[in-house]
């Protein structure tokens, strides 16, 4: 295949990759500086870049489907493609879950796992850049083992952050509304690991 129509799928990848990254950049500008009465807007703002991210991945889909030949397995292209759009189904469900659970207020800890989500995300970026040069980078596996490592520290901070709730709050609604924030928060280092973890195994079957 020519050297254009195998760079699109690599390039489609990092375009992706960006649309996550704004979007937890958007949730992090909204949870910083909370305010119930711009939410409505803030969650319009985040489905438009959702919208945006499921437009390339179908742009992807519609060239895969016309391809004979792929730079990498078809599957794989799929994978990768699904678990980049993930990243941003799951950055926008974290902002659903505070509209429709009322919250009123940010706790504190809530912005230190969003942290690392979105480092999660810078180095999804990061290894997205390398993905078309897999075979001679230099790089690609440390933006692997980067991502796994916060996809652990975050999985510390959410058991951290659910012993505090449980500790400290005493509105059940509050605590049922906040488990699920933290819950869907994880799910956003669960994607981005997810991401990595595709690439691993690509790397592996084409050494």
């Amino acid at each position: 295949m020519s050297k254009k129509q195998e760079s699109y799928y690599f390039q489609n990848f990092i375009e992706c990759a960006k649309y996550a990254y704004q979007a937890a950049c958007l949730l992090k500008e909204t949870m910083n500086q909370f305010n119930v009465d711009s939410l409505q807007q803030k969650m319009d703002e985040m489905h438009k870049v959702e919208h945006a991210a499921d437009l390339k991945k179908h742009d992807l889909l519609n060239t895969l489907v016309k391809d004979f030949i792929t730079p990498i397995e078809r599957e794989d292209i799929l994978q990768v493609s699904q678990n980049l759009d993930d990243m941003t189904d799951k950055i926008e469900d974290v902002l659903i879950k505070i509209y429709y659970n009322r919250i009123t207020s940010i706790r504190p800890d809530a912005l230190k796992l969003l942290d690392v989500i979105i480092r999660c995300c810078e180095a999804v970026q990061k290894l997205m850049t390398e993905f078309a040069d897999f075979k001679r980078s230099k790089q690609i596996h440390n933006h692997i083992v980067c991502i796994n490592t916060l996809e652990e520290d975050a999985d510390k901070l959410f058991i951290t952050c659910m012993y505090d709730l449980h500790d400290t709050c005493k509105d059940p609604l509050e605590v049922i509304g906040w488990r699920e924030i933290y819950i869907y928060l994880e799910k956003c280092a669960d994607a981005c690991e997810h991401v990595a973890d595709i690439v691993e195994s690509v790397i592996m079957k084409n050494l």
